[in-house]
């Protein structure tokens, strides 16, 4: 589940303009119901975004062997 402080990404679900494909966006909120849809806020965006338009980034893990 998505929660404060996780690193998203908007995916292709919903329109998504050239300047923010592949930006990494911080969550600011927990999510919440908005008019039937479930949506979080961005850090840097106002307004909710709806959830099922993001994905989570995966951050690299330091392998201390590698």
């Amino acid at each position: 589940m998505l929660k404060i402080g996780d690193k998203v990404v908007m995916n292709d679900k919903y329109y998504v303009s050239e300047k923010n494909k592949g930006k990494v966006w911080t969550m600011r909120s927990e999510p919440w119901e908005c008019s039937g849809t479930l949506v979080v806020l961005l850090e840097g965006k106002s307004g909710g975004y709806a959830v099922d338009g993001l994905n989570i980034v995966q951050e690299a893990q330091n392998d201390p062997l590698g």
